[in-house]
């Protein structure tokens, strides 16, 4: 068994604490904006995430097709991140992944320990739990499970239970595959590409991976003080999301905090880097974050596609640069733009690309 460096959030929230540790209290700064996340779900203010009905996409009417397009690159301008309905991956397929993601996480801790990961050595596949990659050396209210699930042939890690993990969650992939096709078509049409364009610069069917990460906030006697997952951007082109209902994704928007409504039997979107970086900025990788809370165990499971490594040097295409927006991205390989992200982060607060 591999040595388990934190112990796990799981464990600490079980354990019938009071406070939280003091490594999992975030700065003042970050306090001020932490509130009770079902109070504002509730309370429906400010903006909401767009909502973008999939069903247009594969229409024979032209002008549905183009609404439908028109719709989706909006909300990938404005927002970078979106709900998505009628995205025609069966319900009961869904239920199907989230009740196997649950299902790995309802096993005994010696179970998943199995599973463990040696983030020391840069081995991040598996289970864990998030170390301290910041200065201050805070941790998140998380632990995880994390590994590749497409393409079949590049899968390493694969739990046999519950024994429907790995086949619902083949099959999500192979149709989440499909839609990510879709998506990319959609958004290269947006910037005046030919279709095609954005699948093949993110590495196309061979090389375009999905990695799936089972996020698991345990409930948390402070959730005033903590965060499930601190302020990011996904390295990602794409980010695919779906969740147990229960709220805590929040994105930045406007100078505030914004919490996202749970919409039934949608799938989140998230416009990444990869795609920001390649469109020179003009579709928008969100800023993000989840909450946590007291009453109730949330569960997100996101896939991320992600370019090959080293193969493709990732810098805005020419096409999306001129005289009046020259490249506001240097050329970096997908491997560099996450160290320099990662380098950044212990220099400022991590919203620097």
């Amino acid at each position: 068994m591999s040595k388990v460096v934190n112990p796990r959030v799981e464990i600490l929230s079980s354990n019938g604490m009071k406070s939280i540790p003091k490594e999992y209290v975030r700065p003042q700064e970050e306090l001020e904006s932490i509130g009770d996340v079902f109070e504002e779900v509730t309370s429906g203010k400010g903006p909401q995430l767009p909502t973008i009905d999939l069903q247009g996409l594969d229409s024979r009417d032209k002008e549905v097709r183009e609404k439908c397009h028109e719709e989706l690159i909006k909300a990938a301008r404005e927002w970078g991140v979106m709900h998505l309905i009628n995205h025609g991956i069966p319900n009961e397929l869904i239920d199907r992944v989230k009740m196997a993601g649950k299902g790995f996480f309802d096993q005994p801790a010696e179970e998943k320990e199995k599973y463990a990961n040696d983030q020391a050595s840069g081995n991040v596949q598996g289970y864990g739990s998030k170390l301290a990659n910041n200065a201050s050396g805070q941790l998140e209210w998380q632990d995880y499970f994390f590994h590749c699930i497409y393409p079949e042939e590049k899968r390493d890690i694969w739990p046999k239970t519950p024994t429907d993990y790995s086949p619902a969650t083949s099959e999500y992939a192979k149709q989440l595959r499909g839609l990510t096709s879709k998506i990319l078509s959609a958004l290269s049409l947006g910037l005046g590409l030919e279709q095609e364009r954005l699948e093949k610069e993110v590495g196309g069917m061979e090389d375009l991976l999905l990695q799936f990460k089972i996020n698991y906030y345990p409930k948390c006697p402070q959730p005033e003080l903590a965060l499930g997952v601190e302020a990011h951007t996904d390295v990602s082109a794409l980010t695919f999301i779906l969740h147990n209902m229960v709220p805590g994704l929040q994105l930045f928007s406007e100078g505030k905090w914004v919490t996202a409504k749970c919409v039934p039997n949608s799938i989140i979107l998230h416009i990444g880097d990869t795609i920001e970086i390649l469109s020179n900025g003009k579709y928008k990788s969100a800023l993000h974050r989840g909450l946590v809370n007291k009453e109730k165990v949330r569960i997100s499971l996101a896939v991320f596609c992600e370019p090959p490594k080293e193969k493709i040097v990732l810098k805005p295409l020419p096409e999306t640069v001129s005289e009046a927006e020259p490249p506001r991205f240097p050329p970096r390989t997908f491997s560099q733009h996450i160290m320099h992200k990662l380098f950044r982060k212990s220099e400022d607060s991590g919203e620097e690309k």
